[in-house]
């Protein structure tokens, strides 16, 4: 199930924080549970989901969520108050526990600008979300010999359970930029697939630039058995993509989406 049926998906689902914890320096994991979580389907790699957050005004109507999310559900969604309407992101799964009913996810914390990120940061045990599932992005590819993960710190939860999932006989380069050495997490993967942090210190540059740097150094030998997968600062995605197929991978076989826009708050 691919981005585009994944938009297909239906399922609202209902969960509470069970807690929080900052893993890294600018990531915060907070921990869901619920019998919802117990039904969720489990796709794997990079499944992702539409989550639906507690207003900030402090009551909250989660009758306003859709079970699916098409442009009809998005406008009935935009029908309800927005004095209780709950505000909602995209976010992808870390780890599922569906036997105990929890769920993790990691949430960039990058002080106190956007929605998710914040909320993350003060998340209390008892708040009550909601998710929509939307599939996963990454698909395998039957006859895939090698794999070329890229992003930015947004996209490190997305990369990091593709690793997981991978077979364990799988090739390839995994680049993954993040903000500070001590963003480092311990990664499961195969053993022939290369991880490559690039930390980027200065707190000033754009995201995504050395990632986009390393992504262009990389020239595919055989292009036709790659599978791509970019996701992050749009830059470093359409950037990345434009560079793979001029080296010969057929578009079909990259993965793509950007999660945000250096420059624009979101």
């Amino acid at each position: 199930m691919g981005f585009a049926d994944g938009r297909r998906a239906v399922g609202m689902y209902t969960a509470d924080v069970s807690g929080a914890e900052r893993i890294t320096p600018h990531m915060t994991r907070v921990t869901f549970c619920g019998d919802d979580l117990t039904r969720l389907p489990v796709r794997g790699y990079d499944q992702w989901f539409r989550l639906f957050l507690p207003h900030p005004g402090g009551v909250t109507d989660f009758d306003a969520v859709p079970d699916h999310f098409t442009f009809g559900s998005y406008l009935k969604y935009l029908a309800a108050a927005s004095g209780t309407r709950p505000p909602f992101r995209n976010y992808t799964i870390r780890e599922h526990r569906p036997d105990a009913g929890e769920l993790d996810v990691d949430f960039v914390a990058h002080g106190g600008s956007g929605v998710a990120g914040p909320w993350a940061q003060r998340a209390k045990a008892g708040e009550r979300v909601a998710m929509i599932d939307q599939g996963r992005g990454f698909d395998p590819i039957g006859n895939t010999e090698s794999v070329l993960l890229v992003g930015d710190e947004s996209a490190l939860p997305a990369i990091a359970g593709i690793l997981r999932d991978l077979p364990p006989e799988r090739q390839g380069v995994a680049i993954i930029e993040i903000p500070d050495a001590a963003d480092k997490q311990e990664l499961r993967a195969p053993t022939g697939v290369q991880v490559r942090w690039l930390v980027r210190d200065d707190p000033h540059a754009r995201p995504g630039v050395q990632a986009l740097e390393h992504a262009r150094e990389y020239t595919p030998d055989r292009p036709e058995t790659l599978h791509a997968y970019l996701a992050g600062e749009q830059r470093l995605v359409a950037e990345s993509r434009r560079h793979l197929v001029a080296s010969g991978v057929p578009k079909a076989r990259i993965s793509f989406t950007g999660y945000w826009k250096a420059g624009r708050a979101g």
